[in-house]
């Protein structure tokens, strides 16, 4: 028996025509230093099509990859929409990424337009030769492109373009989008987003954060990491107010964007918060507007969670994803009906899978793992927004039976929280025995000394393999090994207790801020850290 509903296509043309009529006076908001600029749904909507044409008059058809190298900023969001509503492909270049990997990706997914901002432009002209399918550069903003070579200018550009554009219909399966991997492990691997997919995520984020047309949504997440969380789009599908601090991603000029134009909602990575929630400490920065934040990318501490809840008054939430699943797939939400003593223990897990994402946990063998909050295996994730294969790559190793293998290490509970305990490329067997860096990590972080600690396994000859702490000091503070050992016995085994520990001036990074594991543990290798140690690892 068929059902009697209508066929239609879910798309991002939906969502864009949409919000540019039903919201056409909500506004676009980038921030420029000092000052910000202001422009309405209907203007952008209208450039885009400006934008669209401009495309067409290059050659860019349906299926197509326009790469974007940019900041949060409105330009980008014209491109966000303009791009996948005439049926090419946004492809965002993540601008932190090594000039190789950005060559691999340009070349690999094969853009044919490069849209930059004029701030960048010397990174892509260090690699333009390299670059054989680009075949027009598009310039946004006013700086030094005598290094270029042939480019057009952006603003001067669409505004000889038609205001007009006659969007196609579009498949909702075919692509709409696509990022690269942050290639920590290997070359960046290429994930295609639909258009159905999409589509499908906003609703997804707008039913877990409850969003509505009177939210001011202050977008930290860069736009060229994994659609910035699908953040622009649910905006646009609810006509939010967008805040945009295009390339000033520093605490300072971030509270006076927030000064400025008051937002009441944001997302962003542990470090980004950290550096705000100590910037308005030293100074008295006023974040009261915000009344709720997303915080992903890596674990959050719980220590940042609170300190967000008692100092500044902020709801700060713990999300998990990655590229290849959208990102959204759990939310830290404290289940209903517990004891509010108990709720910063839920809020710190990982969280629980959103609807329409399906997780589980295996072993080795690939058997299903209990949800006992006790059976440690791999997640795996499936559902209608979690990618299937990788761009023009064959990685049979990363899935399995119609699943996504993440590569995190976890549990499920009986209430279907999942905490992470590792990666599983950093993962700690010490003496045939798991140990957490993940929990290791988020209780030195509690210390009131400690401004960031990473915590990954190192070769013992007795153990096979040891934990090395590396902290960063808050300005001003002290600690020695063994006080932090101290903090640390009583919370955690004994045996977990690390040994071996350094002091850094800062941790390493990953192009999209999280910590790079592989780089610290390479960096022990070679002998950079001093290393101190205290006390012995006890079984």
């Amino acid at each position: 028996m068929n059902s009697t509903m209508q066929s239609h296509q879910l798309t991002v043309t939906s969502l864009m025509t949409r919000g540019a009529r039903v919201f056409a006076q909500s506004e676009v908001i980038t921030w420029q230093g000092e000052a910000a600029r202001h422009s309405t749904y209907a203007q952008v909507a209208e450039r885009a099509a400006r934008l669209a044409n401009l495309l067409t008059s290059m050659g860019v058809e349906p299926g197509d990859r326009v790469a974007t190298l940019a900041w949060n900023n409105q330009e980008h969001l014209e491109a966000y929409l303009a791009i996948p509503c005439m049926g090419a492909v946004l492809h965002t270049l993540n601008l932190r990424l090594t000039p190789q990997q950005l060559v691999h990706i340009v070349n690999d997914a094969q853009d044919r337009v490069v849209i930059v901002d004029a701030s960048l432009v010397p990174l892509l002209a260090a690699i333009r030769e390299h670059l054989p399918t680009v075949e027009h550069v598009i310039v946004v903003g006013e700086g030094d492109t005598t290094a270029l070579g042939e480019h057009v200018a952006y603003d001067d550009a669409i505004s000889g373009q038609s205001s007009e554009y006659a969007w196609p219909e579009i498949d909702e399966l075919s692509a709409a989008a696509m990022c690269y991997t942050t290639g920590t492990t290997g070359d960046p691997k290429g994930v295609v987003y639909s258009h159905r997919a999409i589509w499908l995520h906003c609703f997804g984020v707008w039913g877990a954060f409850g969003l509505d047309e009177s939210a001011r949504l202050l977008m930290i997440v860069p736009m060229f990491h994994v659609n910035a969380w699908g953040i622009p789009y649910v905006a646009w599908m609810l006509g939010c107010t967008l805040l945009l601090p295009d390339r000033f991603l520093q605490p300072e000029p971030l509270c006076a964007f927030i000064k400025a134009e008051q937002p009441t909602f944001t997302g962003g990575v542990p470090t980004i918060f950290t550096g705000m929630l100590q910037h308005a400490q030293a100074t008295g920065a006023d974040l009261s507007s915000i009344k709720r934040a997303i915080c992903g990318g890596s674990a959050v501490p719980r220590s940042l969670i609170e300190a967000f809840r008692d100092k500044l008054g902020i709801e700060l939430i713990q999300a998990w994803g990655m590229t290849e699943t959208s990102p959204l797939g759990c939310i830290a939400f404290p289940p209903a009906g517990i004891d509010p003593d108990e709720e910063m223990a839920w809020r710190s897990k990982t969280g629980r899978m959103v609807p329409g994402v399906d997780l589980r946990v295996v072993a080795e063998d690939g058997t299903e793992l209990p949800w006992d909050g006790q059976s440690v295996g791999e997640l795996e994730a499936r559902g209608p927004w979690i990618t299937g294969s990788y761009y023009g790559v064959e990685a049979p190793e990363r899935f399995h039976d119609g699943w996504l293998r993440t590569g995190d290490v976890g549990v499920i509970d009986a209430r279907g929280y999942l905490q992470i305990t590792d990666r599983s490329k950093d993962v700690i067997k010490s003496g045939g025995e798991w140990i957490s860096s993940v929990e290791l990590e988020n209780i030195l972080a509690a210390h009131p000394a400690v401004a960031e600690a990473a915590v990954v396994g190192v070769a013992d000859a007795k153990w096979e393999e040891r934990p090395l702490a590396a902290v960063v000091l808050r300005a001003g503070a002290e600690a020695s090994p063994e006080d932090l050992r101290s903090f640390l016995d009583g919370k955690v085994a004994k045996w977990w207790l690390p040994e071996r520990w350094t002091f850094v001036d800062e941790l390493p990074k990953t192009s999209v801020g999280k910590q790079d594991k592989k780089l610290l543990r390479q960096q022990y290798a070679e002998g950079k850290f001093d290393v101190r140690e205290a006390g012995k690892a006890a079984r």
